[in-house]
């Protein structure tokens, strides 16, 4: 069983990056700038590996390894979404 504090902190953690997520979805839909898309659902990425990983072991009883990768890749895809959209070249930036 996973404690109460571990909870609380795992909900904080999604919910200030559902937060940034949605801040990045609506300067998108402002702007029509492709990078805040890409921070949008990166951040949203992020946030569903915030919480996966005690999930996964409580709902499917995996071992900690296992959950622990899926956590790790769905975070890392979320890296990489924000990261290309800092790199995304300025005459590609609108869709």
């Amino acid at each position: 069983m996973i404690s109460i504090p571990i909870i609380v902190i795992k909900l904080i953690a999604l919910s200030l990056s559902l937060s940034v997520a949605y801040l990045a979805f609506y300067a998108y839909r402002r702007s029509e700038s492709s990078p805040m898309f890409y921070v949008s659902i990166g951040f949203v990425f992020i946030g569903i590996g915030a919480i996966c990983e005690g999930l996964i072991l409580n709902t499917f009883n995996t071992p900690l390894l296992s959950a622990a990768l899926v956590q790790s890749g769905l975070v890392s895809l979320g890296m990489l979404l924000i990261l290309r959209s800092i790199m995304l070249d300025p005459e590609q930036q609108n869709i």
